[in-house]
């Protein structure tokens, strides 16, 4: 059997207010052409489907879409969980009459020992979900006292455990960050002072394990304990990631392989350092100009309307920061004399670029009188 397992897909969400869903669409038809390349048996979403508990309009639209084409048009079963970006009972209504669809919704904490079934002639493989959830949560759907995300797993799947049966291929999905997964700057933290951290030793029953939260796709303690990763990048520190989906096979009720599948972007998202007229003659031939671009200027000196200029060539330059300058100016209390013997530079520097023109010799002299007054009465107010 094949199943494709997959998460973090953040419908709806925004980066530096740009909309992100014609991206995630464009990927999201690339899962649906594996689904149906791969003839899989089942997809499966380790949770945050949306980026956020009450999604916009046309984040649902979107996923409705989708999720009709894989269960409806395709007869592709789906068993997804929700994750901490969703509300688990906004995202499982209606769950128990689209099961029938072949969508099954794993939202409810005090069923994590049902099962999705899904099986061929020859194997059946046992679908097991731990929707997000904290010790607060666990604490009161089970009357426990759980300290914190460890110990709530470790009931629950303690839980899960008195119900496998080894003779099936038994899968566990859950949205969690395992201890020593490497972050990036797109997650949403799921508690302070490393109190969300669980130990991959919970999970080793299990024949694979799906899991979601961590955008990089990583594995942790066993090959089988995955992050498959987000589905697009969602901050300029995953640049040097490389997106994809898993493909699991399993033969004679074990696991046989997983592969993955690579997922291209219709927009790459990646940082740019070096001087801006550098910089714009580069994005004159750059074939990728409309990607998501964050620059660093590496120029000691102000630039009027950069960010500007540097739309010119790249319409999506979505940040700007200017290490160049804030280099220059680590030591400013040492070089506070120096700063002020060129502050008229800065003028004539500035000035030549609203006027497209040099001071003239009045103008320069006067200029350097203001500047010598205003040096006299400093530090007076």
């Amino acid at each position: 059997m094949k199943f494709i397992h997959t998460s973090d897909w953040h419908i709806g969400r925004q980066f530096h207010n740009v909309s992100l869903l014609e991206d995630q669409q464009y990927v999201l038809k690339q899962i649906i052409e594996y689904i149906n390349q791969e003839n899989v048996d089942a997809l499966v979403i380790a949770g945050d489907i949306y980026d956020r508990s009450v999604p916009p309009a046309t984040a649902v639209e979107l996923l409705d879409d989708v999720l009709t084409q894989i269960c409806t048009q395709m007869g592709v079963p789906v068993v997804l969980i929700p994750g901490n970006h969703d509300s688990a009972e906004r995202l499982s209504f209606g769950s128990r009459q689209l099961t029938q669809a072949g969508l099954h919704i794993m939202g409810d904490l005090a069923k994590v020992t049902e099962p999705v079934v899904i099986q061929n002639a020859n194997e059946s493989i046992h679908f097991y979900g731990i929707p997000y959830n904290d010790p607060e949560h666990v604490n009161d759907c089970y009357d426990q006292k759980v300290a914190n995300h460890n110990e709530a797993f470790a009931f629950l799947i303690d839980k899960i455990k008195s119900k496998l049966d080894e003779n099936n291929t038994n899968v566990l999905i859950s949205h969690c960050f395992i201890d020593g997964g490497e972050e990036s700057e797109s997650e949403r933290p799921l508690s302070i002072g490393g109190a969300d951290r669980v130990s991959t030793e919970h999970f080793k029953n299990f024949d694979y394990v799906a899991l979601g939260h961590l955008h990089g796709p990583q594995y942790k303690g066993e090959e089988t304990i995955r992050y498959s990763g987000s589905i697009l990048k969602y901050s300029f520190s995953e640049q040097h990631h490389k997106k994809a989906v898993t493909l699991v096979e399993t033969e004679n009720n074990q696991i046989k392989k997983f592969t993955q599948l690579p997922l291209k972007p219709l927009r790459n998202m990646r940082i740019i350092e070096g001087e801006i007229e550098s910089i714009i003659e580069q994005g004159k031939t750059d074939p990728h100009a409309d990607d998501y671009i964050l620059v660093r200027l590496t120029d000691t000196h102000a630039i009027l309307n950069a960010m500007g200029k540097l739309r010119e060539v790249y319409a999506n330059v979505l940040h700007l920061e200017k290490p160049g300058i804030m280099a220059s100016n680590e030591n400013h209390e040492l070089q506070r004399e120096k700063l002020k013997a060129s502050e008229i530079d800065m003028f004539r520097d500035f000035f030549n670029q609203v006027q497209g023109r040099d001071l003239t010799e009045d103008q320069d002299s006067a200029l350097q009188e203001v500047i010598s007054e205003l040096h006299k009465t400093e530090g007076t107010f």
